[in-house]
């Protein structure tokens, strides 16, 4: 028997459930922790609490605990590729392209680029998926004189990638997150119910000269997702 607390022997034996069930899949209740462990509610309700945290089971009022879908882990503002990202997962990468091609940019990505909104600029919009699932919308901006880069393979291959051939390498990136309801194209795209969330990072991606790359905003579809992020006490640390 262990000697640690209650609620940490119930965590392991749920955490155990869920390692050999699929998504979806329905967990003991309370009610049914209680019994087996002979524990209060309060105990049961701890345990359930600690594998919610971990992004492992979900609760649903009126119908039970469940095994959560499988969540990708993401660190917010890293410059790494999603084709990179989700290959390192053993997830299979694809992407749709929803439009390729010129477009007009705000004062604040002229800006980014430190252009003027008269240069030429293209976009790069695209569904992206894993193992067949869709993950996110990319919405990727760069100069025009990057635009060689649209004759290359984006359906199954990375922008990161074309542009590490062309001699730029992504090393460093800022970004801004943000969360708020899907939109009707975003749920259609992302197949998410009508109380469908989305996170939202805008950021901006730096060669290994420090040159802007590209300003992307990318869609991610909440709940396939589980964010991480590095937090400081104070300024130390942080991009100046």
């Amino acid at each position: 028997m262990s000697s640690g607390p209650r609620y940490l022997e119930i965590a392991d034996y749920l955490r155990e459930l869920v390692a050999n069930a699929e998504p979806g899949e329905r967990l003991p209740s309370d009610a049914e922790l209680c019994e087996r462990f002979g524990v209060s509610r309060m105990t049961a309700r701890q345990a359930v609490m600690v594998l919610a945290n971990e992004h492992l089971l979900e609760r649903k009022r009126g119908s039970g605990t469940f095994v959560s879908g499988r969540r990708v882990p993401r660190a917010l503002g890293s410059p790494l590729s999603f084709s990179e990202s989700m290959r390192l997962r053993g997830m299979v990468p694809s992407s749709r392209v929803l439009r390729a091609g010129p477009v007009e940019i705000t004062a604040e990505i002229a800006a980014v680029f430190g252009i003027a909104t008269s240069v030429p600029a293209i976009v790069l919009e695209r569904l992206r998926l894993a193992d067949g699932i869709p993950m996110a919308i990319e919405h990727a901006v760069i100069p025009a004189d990057n635009s060689g880069l649209l004759d290359e393979d984006l359906t199954a291959g990375s922008l990161h990638a074309a542009f590490e051939r062309a001699g730029r390498v992504p090393t460093r990136a800022l970004a801004e997150v943000g969360a708020r309801m899907a939109t009707r194209r975003e749920r259609d795209l992302l197949e998410l119910p009508a109380s469908g969330i989305i996170l939202t990072e805008v950021r901006t991606i730096f060669d290994q000269t420090g040159a802007p790359l590209e300003h992307t905003s990318t869609f991610y579809a909440a709940e396939r997702y589980a964010f991480s992020a590095v937090l400081y006490s104070d300024d130390e640390g942080l991009p100046s």
